[in-house]
C-alpha cells in the first residue's frame, strides 16, 4: 500500500465508526454503522488512490487490523 492510508475503527466512547487518516487524530467523519463507514472509506480512498484498513471492534482481536484494501 502507497500514498495515504485511511483507517475505520470503532470509537469506545460513544460506539460511533470513525475514518480518518493515518497519523491523523483528527476523524474525518463518524458513521453508525461499519458497512456505510467502509463504503465511504472506499470510494473516497478509490478517488484519490489511497488504501484503507479496517479494524476489529470486539474479540480477541478487537482494535487489530481486520482487512485492507
Amino acid at each position: 500500500m502507497a500514498g495515504k492510508i485511511y483507517h475505520v475503527s470503532k470509537r469506545a466512547e460513544d460506539k460511533k465508526w470513525a475514518v480518518k487518516a493515518a497519523g491523523s487524530e483528527k476523524v474525518i467523519k463518524l458513521f453508525d454503522t461499519k458497512e456505510e463507514a467502509m463504503e465511504y472509506t472506499e470510494k473516497m480512498a478509490e478517488n484519490q488512490g489511497a488504501s484503507f484498513v479496517s479494524h476489529a471492534s470486539k474479540g480477541a482481536n478487537k482494535g487489530r487490523i481486520q482487512s485492507k484494501k
